[in-house]
């Protein structure tokens, strides 16, 4: 897939998105993250999330997360790169992962502001009712399909038949 932009500001808070001011004052009291260590935050998110993908690696550099490793789907390679990607800190993935039986990618899309899950699933679908797709599409990282934010990135698989 290559290089995939995410909104830097915006996702989970696992301290990686620290300014070069604020980088220098954490470390005046100890809190800087070594990007080493940065990249074992996001290894172990995707691990947490349960996601399938062989040789995980992640190396992460002034907010750009490589991540490589073999997966069997497209599916579960969009939600490694989405879990990475929604995380604040990460403006960049490098998508360098394997997918041993490739299908049709899904089309990303970044939430705005007043986005529903139903009104994306309108504008992309043509039909309100079908946001569960996109829910299950975004599981685990997603929870609840109430609960997006602007800037957050999410998959919009094709629809099946």
């Amino acid at each position: 897939m290559g290089l995939i932009e995410f909104v830097k500001e915006a996702g989970a808070k696992l301290g990686l998105g620290k300014s070069k001011e604020e980088a220098a004052e954490a470390a005046a009291v100890g809190e800087y993250m070594e990007e080493s260590t940065k990249a074992n935050a996001l290894w172990h998110l995707v691990r947490d999330l349960g996601l399938e993908i062989e040789d995980l690696n992640i190396q992460f550099d002034d907010g750009t997360a490589t991540v490589t490793g073999t997966t069997e789907t497209q599916a579960e390679r969009e939600k490694v790169v989405l879990a990475v990607g929604n995380v604040e800190g990460v403006a960049r993935v490098d998508d360098q992962i394997t997918v041993v039986a490739p299908e049709p990618a899904a089309t990303f899309y970044t939430v705005v502001s007043g986005d529903t899950l139903s009104g994306i699933s309108l504008e992309h679908y043509g039909n309100a009712m079908k946001y569960t797709a996109i829910f299950e599409a975004n599981r685990p990282m997603l929870e609840n399909p109430d609960l997006i934010y602007p800037g957050q990135v999410l998959r919009i698989p094709p629809l099946e038949g």
